[in-house]
């Protein structure tokens, strides 16, 4: 992270992205991250919101680069999530961005059985499917760039406590697809670090595949829950690989 970039624009501050903020400024870049709300809590927060097509927002950083880490529950089909990522885009571009970089998620693939790259075609089947890759789409077509997320964990968001009783609509044999905060982090500086070189699609995911059975069953010992149930126990391995972006000299550091 040693390097001239040094302002860096951050929508939707919430628990990945306000992490982001706190490592961006903790290594003394400019920051602004947007929140919904005109009320603050950190001096970086800033107000970004799309509401009946009328934009209100508080952001004037220059030069920054983008990074979209609003949350995959806002893209749902009742939300305006296109339209928020549209005036994002138009925005940034006013501003002089120096890249625009969304956080995406693995969700994009097919939930069939099978190993999973950046260059696998995306079939679009679901609706899920449908308004990310719509998102990516959007994105890349403006010149940005695309970090696909598996599952996140870290603080406050331990799987253990998610699952812990439940019932799971999946095989116990299927294998997690997961990656800590940090990892998630690091990866962003390393993508813009490396913006010039890099790919525009990159998969975020730690090497490590378990069982849903045996991962869920060592956080909820480590947690003290109760084991959750399986609707099968079907050999099902839907494995998405995160390799390529070791490229540009990251790595995977934190366990899941």
């Amino acid at each position: 992270m040693e390097n001239k970039i040094n302002k860096l624009v951050v929508l939707g501050a919430g628990w990945l992205g306000q992490a982001l903020c706190l490592s961006a400024k903790q290594v003394s870049w400019q920051v602004q991250g947007t929140h919904r709300s005109n009320e603050h809590k950190y001096d970086f927060e800033r107000q970004f919101l799309l509401k009946d097509e009328q934009l209100t927002h508080q952001i004037d950083l220059q030069d920054a680069y983008w990074v979209c880490a609003i949350p995959p529950r806002s893209r749902h089909s009742e939300s305006n999530y296109p339209e928020t990522l549209t005036a994002a885009l138009k925005l940034s571009k006013t501003l002089n961005a120096k890249g625009f970089l969304l956080c995406s998620s693995t969700g994009v693939y097919d939930q069939e059985a099978g190993v999973y790259t950046e260059s696998n075609d995306i079939s679009c089947t679901n609706e899920r499917q449908i308004k990310l890759y719509e998102a990516e789409e959007q994105v890349l077509s403006q010149d940005g760039k695309v970090l696909r997320l598996a599952g996140l964990l870290g603080p406050n968001r331990e799987p253990g406590r998610f699952v812990a009783g439940k019932e799971l609509n999946t095989s116990s044999q299927q294998v997690v697809n997961m990656v800590h905060q940090q990892d998630v982090i690091n990866a962003i500086f390393a993508v813009i670090k490396h913006w010039q070189v890099g790919q525009n699609i990159y998969n975020v995911v730690n090497p490590s595949h378990p069982t849903k059975a045996d991962y869920y069953a060592e956080k909820c010992v480590q947690h003290g829950g109760e084991l959750p149930r399986f609707t099968s126990n079907d050999k099902a391995e839907r494995k998405v690989v995160g390799s390529a972006i070791e490229a540009l000299g990251f790595s995977y550091r934190y366990g899941i």
